[in-house]
């Protein structure tokens, strides 16, 4: 080997080659405080903060609280969760609610179901809503959200804003749904890296990696506010993967994170693989780890604490609050369809009222040591300030 460097590599270039190597090994050896003290991370640098363990988790989760309450306060914002429908047309790997689950019962609010639970959400003075449902494309999908997000902005006189979450459509649809005052929505990538993307998706065109990448910039080209996110503890992945996926959002500019521990569903292929994953507590505080390092590198942006969370930990979702999250989605779909919109097993909150699950995430929220903030949007600081950088550049 030493031959082939003396014939291959000038002089210059061996002291280069020298040079980087010693900078790699110094790279390793920095402590998870003068990581911290660093204004961007590096792949290797955000692999050590998910590992960190002790007193270098506890220096990792404050950091990330001092930045939450420097950036974005000590406020939290309410999306009033509608899930109007469990039918769709892909078969992730990874969902309960997959095309090929025949064990699961399919509902379709109507309309009036809908407006009223959104009818709900204005009358609490929530300040926004979030309508979800499984991916399906058709124009009677595009009209039908169309008239229903009018009916919404009619019921409450254009204050109640409107994030959706209904998947890959095309560019035209996103920008009808735009024009009818849809201003967020969240799509989540789940994977960055392609081939774990492969992994928990069938090799078909309805799972096309590129197409996701593709509607993620048309939603961020229309003027949304963008959000994406992924699952954490999934199997095949790694913390490189994990790093990648963090790196991705900083690069793609999102706004909005929407991330929470992968949890099996018995009814999906992943699950035979349930005996090869972390221990939940540990997808739980991988979890925390990933919420506060995001939060560290995009200081202004809005996060979602999951729902999924307090599957894992009762108090999962104060503690991410505690640590930078900012959002919660109270769930006000109609109590008897809940327990039919499982994307995960032993999903919390099924038979609690709209009602009670406003007044049980007040009490989590104070918990954390915040306040719900009421009658407001709630926009991600970051979208401001990107959308205002855009307009004068052009």
């Amino acid at each position: 080997m030493g031959y082939v460097w003396k014939r291959v590599l000038t002089p210059a270039a061996s002291r280069l080659f020298l040079y980087l190597c010693i900078m790699i090994i110094k790279e390793e050896k920095l402590t998870i405080k003068e990581i911290l003290d660093r204004e961007d991370f590096t792949r290797e640098n955000i692999i050590s903060l998910l590992n960190s363990e002790g007193a270098d988790r506890t220096l990792l989760l404050k950091k990330s609280a001092d930045i939450k309450e420097k950036f974005i306060g000590n406020k939290v914002w309410f999306r009033g969760l509608i899930e109007f429908s469990n039918i769709c047309s892909k078969d992730c790997l990874y969902c309960g609610i997959r095309k090929g689950n025949k064990n699961l019962v399919r509902y379709n609010l109507s309309d009036d179901e809908i407006i009223a639970a959104a009818r709900f959400a204005y009358v609490n003075n929530y300040g926004s809503l979030a309508l979800q449902s499984g991916e399906l494309e058709s124009p009677n999908v595009t009209s039908r959200i169309e008239n229903l997000l009018y009916k919404i902005k009619d019921l409450s006189k254009g204050t109640l804003g409107v994030t959706l979450s209904v998947g890959e459509q095309e560019h035209k649809v996103y920008k009808k749904w735009y024009e009818a005052g849809a201003h967020r929505y969240l799509l989540r990538i789940e994977a960055t890296n392609q081939a774990l993307y492969n992994k928990i998706h069938p090799n078909d065109s309805k799972h096309d990696f590129n197409r996701r990448l593709g509607c993620l910039k048309s939603l961020q080209d229309i003027g949304y506010q963008t959000g994406t996110g992924v699952m954490i503890g999934l199997p095949f992945q790694s913390l490189d993967d994990l790093a990648g996926d963090l790196l991705f959002m900083k690069n793609f500019n999102i706004d909005m994170c929407g991330m929470g521990p992968y949890i099996e569903h018995v009814d999906t292929p992943l699950s035979a693989y349930s005996d090869e994953l972390l221990p939940l507590k540990d997808r739980f505080d991988l979890t925390l780890k990933m919420i506060a390092v995001i939060r560290i590198m995009m200081k202004d942006i809005n996060i979602v604490a999951a729902t999924a969370m307090q599957a894992i930990d009762p108090m999962g979702r104060e503690k991410a609050v505690k640590i930078g999250a900012n959002i919660l989605m109270p769930n006000i779909t109609p109590g008897k369809y809940r327990d039919s919109y499982k994307l995960y097993d032993n999903k919390p909150c099924t038979e609690d009222s709209a009602e009670d699950c406003q007044s049980c995430l007040e009490a989590r929220v104070s918990l954390a040591d915040a306040e719900v903030v009421y009658g407001e949007w709630g926009d991600s600081k970051h979208y401001e300030l990107r959308r205002s950088k855009e307009v004068s550049s052009k």
